[in-house]
């Protein structure tokens, strides 16, 4: 709760006509970011903003590495308004030819298309997937042909990020379902550093199919590449929460707290990280 305060103060101070179409839950189930909801100062641009105020949610609890906060704001109507159901997805770094991966082919075709296209044997691919039942199929076919296998138990964001620095992470590719808004918010951030992703929404039953509908998607069961999941300008922020490889988390410094926050811009191309140090706000977020 403190996270999403936080995220939706700031929002309030910019100069902007904004309005969450990816947020903290559907329409009126969710205090503050829900979808619909109007936030800025109302005379600015009109954007659309996807928020994940805190992605990993568990492995903060945890203390595990990589959750993040994580905001995406793009113009108007340029980013898919995905339900908070599941969506399967493939995604890879920049610098290889269109079409390299296809969430229709077996995870085996696009590993050794990616590996030819990286110029390296299969066994020198690292996949990265989320530790979950649903994936035991796929985690055992990649395993069979030699490819590394990276899990992690949540925080699929950073997961689809880690394909855009593969040389720093060690990932290359990232397979399997997680939540559709988090692959948005993935596909903002792909969209500003280069890379592919393609995504397929999951309904599991009729009310996820009326709940997608009722978003104006017209087929439930459509392939998304990435410019029909982000179009046009975007810029996509991500903080640190707890360390990770893509930053360092918050950390306490007496009455300081240090955070590391990543931003990108589409139209640029430009990667900025920025260290920041807030005044007293380590006792006040302790509760002190």
């Amino acid at each position: 709760k403190a996270a999403v305060d936080a995220m939706r103060k700031e929002l309030g101070r910019i100069n902007i006509r904004g309005k969450v179409v990816i947020g903290e839950g559907e329409m009126d189930e969710a205090p503050m970011l829900y979808i619909g909801e109007e936030v800025g100062i109302g005379d600015g641009p009109r954007v659309d903003i996807a928020v994940d105020p805190l992605e990993g949610t568990t492995i903060c609890a945890k203390d595990m590495p990589n959750a993040l906060a994580v905001l995406a704001i793009s113009e108007e109507g340029a980013m898919l308004h995905a339900p908070d159901i599941y969506m399967d997805k493939i995604a890879i770094g920049p610098g290889y030819p269109p079409g390299t991966v296809d969430l229709d082919d077996s995870p085996t075709r696009n590993v050794e298309r990616l590996a030819k296209a990286k110029g390296v044997p299969v066994c020198d691919i690292t996949a990265c997937l989320l530790d979950r039942p649903r994936h035991e199929k796929i985690i055992a076919e990649l395993r069979s042909i030699g490819v590394a296998v990276r899990l992690i138990p949540d925080g699929d964001i950073a997961g689809v990020i880690w394909t855009t620095d593969a040389a720093q992470t060690g990932v290359d590719i990232y397979l399997g379902s997680g939540g559709a808004p988090e692959g948005v918010l993935a596909a903002a951030a792909l969209k500003c550093t280069g890379g592919q992703i393609q995504g397929r929404l999951l309904p599991e039953n009729d009310e996820q199919v009326k709940r997608i509908l009722s978003m104006g998607i017209k087929d439930p069961r459509r392939k998304y590449n990435l410019d029909e999941m982000v179009s046009g300008d975007v810029i996509f922020s991500a903080s640190g929460v707890t360390d990770g490889s893509l930053m360092s988390g918050v950390h306490f410094r007496g009455d300081f707290a240090e955070t590391e926050t990543v931003v990108m811009r589409a139209k640029t191309g430009t990667v900025r990280r920025m260290k920041t140090s807030f005044r007293n706000i380590g006792l006040k977020m302790k509760g002190i």
